[in-house]
């Protein structure tokens, strides 16, 4: 399986010419085109930086066996019901060649004052976890975890008891728009094998290819 890192949230992963697009949302200026490419989207949570609604609609004007899966309220947003699926904790589903597993239910806590939506991660191929906007531990063996490392709900200290937690036996930086190069590379230390995480932790440049 190779992954393919782009901006923020936004995650490519393919197999066999299959491809799986996770999180297109509107920081990643590719989304359209890498969903209307792709044989399903994943969609974590609603916000717009995991989902760029328009991008996505035109992909599936424009890929008729283009499938979206998603947590609910999503699907009356695309407005293409018969195309978008709705997932929960819980669900597996196939995609070609790949085993997808859901895990999940609600967003991380960003304020008291805000209601929390829906949020599921993915587990795909039993290897490679993204958990969407929160610090969602499957319970399972994670080879790959993708980590958020930015935004209003997110710190350092519980990403560390988080890879601690999981276990993986790497690490990608995720949802790291918000963070500088330097503090994307203190985080990076602080999650690292020398660090308090103790487990790899990348810097993947938006559009940088990995086989896993």
């Amino acid at each position: 399986m190779q992954l393919t890192k782009y901006t923020h949230a936004t995650v490519v992963l393919t197999k066999d010419d299959v491809t799986i697009v996770i999180d297109p949302g509107t920081f990643t200026p590719e989304a359209e085109q890498l969903a209307s490419t792709a044989a399903a989207v994943l969609v974590t949570h609603e916000h717009g930086d995991h989902l760029d609604v328009d991008a996505v609609q035109r992909a599936l004007q424009a890929a008729p066996d283009l499938v979206v899966y998603a947590p609910e309220g999503v699907a009356d947003q695309l407005g293409a019901a018969d195309r978008v699926h709705t997932v929960h904790a819980g669900d597996a589903f196939g995609v070609g060649p790949f085993s997808v597993q859901v895990f999940g239910e609600r967003h991380a806590v960003i304020h008291r004052d805000l209601p929390t939506i829906a949020n599921v991660g993915y587990l795909v191929d039993g290897s490679v976890f993204h958990p969407g906007d929160a610090y969602l531990e499957p319970g399972v063996p994670v080879e790959t975890l993708l980590i958020p490392t930015s935004g209003p709900w997110s710190s350092t200290a519980m990403g560390v008891d988080y890879i601690r937690a999981v276990a993986p036996k790497r690490a990608i930086q995720i949802h790291e728009a918000m963070l500088s190069e330097l503090g994307q590379k203190s985080t990076a230390r602080m999650l690292g094998p020398e660090g308090l995480g103790g487990v790899q932790t990348d810097i993947l440049e938006p559009g940088t290819t990995v086989t896993l």
